[in-house]
């Protein structure tokens, strides 16, 4: 997966600086798009399970920034950084604001999955209401249940949605960016909401497989409702049979050679 998230800057001297992140999210700061276009065809060669292209142009965050006399900090959708830190300060404070933007973009990706397999199942309490059969099968429904636990996976467990990573705990001062910054992207409210969204579908989907569940089961039912109708039929013949028998029992002819 590549994801482009520009940070421009206003000190066109400045270098550019480029962040990494594991969950295949990349930030850019003060980097030209030329440059940024020729990285990101390097790092397409290395993807795994990438996404659709129109989706990873279209997710992406893009802020401004400049330095100020003040603390670093962030001014609604504007990134301020003190100039009276040092290089490694300030790039450890550039790494900050990058792994919140990463982490926002990252979760749009898994918004956006999730908004698509809700559409997938919409149909599914209309043919309740309607009386209508559910037409999948068991597999179709495990796979729907497969790629729900994948997301539930990605935002509860592999993610660092629901805490802050461990990185920032014995620095305060970068924890504090860090928050402030997932508040502003609204990260907690976002993974909040999708959790909310997957216990819905969880609960559709479970629906769905004791729906398929009971039809298997009246399937076999009626399939042992036959067996057992053949069953006696074949026991009413064999009491035909042995009724007949006695009723008109076979007479046995004898023959006899004439005596010379």
């Amino acid at each position: 997966m590549k994801t482009n998230n520009s940070v421009n800057g206003g000190v066109d001297r400045e270098p550019g600086e480029i962040f990494f992140f594991r969950e295949g999210s990349v930030v850019f700061w003060n980097v030209k798009n030329t440059t940024m276009k020729k990285v990101m065809r390097i790092v397409s060669k290395h993807e795994i399970g990438s996404y659709e292209v129109a989706l990873v142009n279209w997710e992406n965050e893009q802020m401004m920034y400049k330095y100020t006399d003040h603390a670093t900090r962030l001014v609604k959708d504007e990134i301020m950084l003190s100039s009276a830190n040092s290089p490694q300060a300030t790039t450890l404070e550039k790494f900050t604001f990058s792994n919140a933007m990463a982490l926002s973009v990252k979760l749009a990706i898994w918004e956006y999955s999730l908004d698509k397999f809700v559409g997938s199942i919409e149909w599914v309490p209309e043919n309740l209401k309607a009386g209508r059969r559910l037409k999948m099968s068991m597999q179709e429904v495990m796979t729907r249940v497969g790629q729900l636990f994948e997301l539930r996976h990605h935002i509860n467990l592999s993610s660092d949605l629901l805490m802050t990573p461990d990185f920032y705990w014995d620095r305060e001062g970068l924890e504090m960016i860090y928050n402030r910054m997932c508040n502003y992207l609204n990260i907690a409210r976002r993974t909040k909401v999708m959790n909310e969204k997957l216990n819905h579908c969880s609960e559709m989907v479970e629906l769905m497989r004791t729906h398929l569940n009971d039809r298997h089961s009246l399937r076999l039912e009626w399939m042992i409702i036959l067996l057992i109708a053949i069953e006696v039929v074949f026991e009413i013949v064999h009491y035909v049979e042995r009724f007949i028998e006695k009723q008109f029992p076979s007479e046995t002819v004898t023959g006899h050679s004439p005596s010379t």
